[in-house]
């Protein structure tokens, strides 16, 4: 007999019945489709297998977050460490697929740590205009002793050209301000008071460390081994899609891309080899019609970690 989940536990889970009937709603492709045929859904594939039958110039914002250089294990998947060359051979196997796919103002962001960032920019720049390396604070996990300890992972940011969104006013972090500065009539400085203290809105820089990976505690949370947080995920597509743009994700996992995408107004596209994780993201998606909420951004802003409790709600 399964032990019964902690009543503060809010990990996402399935029971048998809700496997049976979500897994209905996934799809399965095996000829060429049209954007009608597969927006707003979860592919339940190996991207390998799926990305012939894919539409041209449909997407807008492509979101990547493969199996990092790693070993590790997906569930019953399996990914295994390879020298740098083969990683990369990898990458390109599938990039140089889904070029073809993109809009020419689309927009392209691929996560990885540090020991897959090389390979990741030397592909990226073979197809793409790399604009930057994005780096977050990961902080979860124990200590190295013998090490740094791993604490951050990247997201490279690349555009198909020249043209391309960045809603910048869209993805501001709100601070509390340490130092409130005024002018010459002793007016404040780019800063305001409000009931719970003076804040200041900033412009979003390629270090984040305001963000928390999903656990236990948290309503996003699944046994996904390397689930983005929605806060994370719900900056990249603030600032380089607008609404009724499609989001596509190649390795959806537990589906939190497409979950952000539809709370934000988006379209969006998954795909995702895992039976059991693509369940879990279609589950999310139920979620979603009712509860819009991303932990971390309130009233079109984004907080700093852990100050909820001086949002005015």
């Amino acid at each position: 007999m399964k032990n019964k989940q902690a009543s503060r536990n809010k990990t996402i889970v399935l029971n048998k019945a809700e496997r049976q009937t979500l897994s209905v709603r996934l799809k399965k492709l095996s000829h060429p489709v049209s954007v009608k045929e597969i927006i707003n859904t979860t592919i339940n594939q190996n991207i390998f297998e799926v990305v012939e039958f894919l539409p041209n110039a449909f997407i807008d914002l492509l979101i990547i977050d493969p199996p990092y250089n790693l070993d590790k294990n997906f569930n019953n998947l399996k990914f295994k460490e390879v020298e740098i060359e083969e990683y990369s051979n990898w990458i390109e196997s599938f990039i140089s697929k889904l070029v073809r796919c993109l809009k020419s103002n689309a927009t392209i962001y691929f996560c990885g740590d540090w020991k897959s960032s090389t390979s990741i920019h030397l592909v990226l720049q073979k197809y793409f205009k790399i604009r930057n390396r994005i780096t977050w604070e990961r902080e979860k996990g124990r200590g190295a002793k013998t090490n740094w300890k791993n604490n951050s992972e990247d997201i490279w940011f690349a555009t198909v050209s020249d043209n391309f969104t960045f809603n910048v006013d869209d993805v501001k972090l709100k601070r509390k301000v340490i130092a409130p500065y005024r002018d010459e009539n002793r007016n404040p400085k780019d800063w305001q008071t409000e009931e719970t203290g003076n804040f200041r809105l900033t412009y979003p820089s390629n270090l984040m460390t305001d963000l928390s990976v999903p656990f236990w505690s948290m309503r996003e949370n699944t046994k996904h081994p390397t689930q983005k947080p929605e806060k994370l995920i719900a900056k990249l597509i603030l600032a380089s899609s607008n609404k009724g743009d499609v989001v596509f994700d190649p390795f959806l996992g537990s589906g939190t891309t497409s979950v952000t995408a539809k709370k934000l107004d988006r379209n969006f596209v998954g795909v995702e080899l895992d039976e059991e994780f693509a369940c879990i993201a279609e589950k999310r998606l139920q979620d979603a019609d009712i509860n819009k909420t991303i932990q971390g951004y309130e009233n079109g802003v984004f907080w700093e970690r852990n100050s909820r409790s001086l949002s005015k709600r």
